[in-house]
């Protein structure tokens, strides 16, 4: 689920790069949050489902 949210987020912000300059600083912002979100998910690794 997370790659999913860091792909759609990785897409809108190019998107609004290209695009939507009026907007941008708030696509950056959620590029970043997706960012150490995936950080800290490759840093926890894996756990297995109980």
């Amino acid at each position: 689920m997370l790659w999913t949210l860091f792909v759609i987020l990785l897409i809108a912000w190019l998107i609004g790069l290209i695009g939507f300059h009026v907007v941008a600083w708030y696509i950056h912002i959620l590029l970043v949050l997706a960012l150490v979100v995936l950080i800290i998910q490759l840093i926890s690794g894996r756990r297995p489902v109980v």
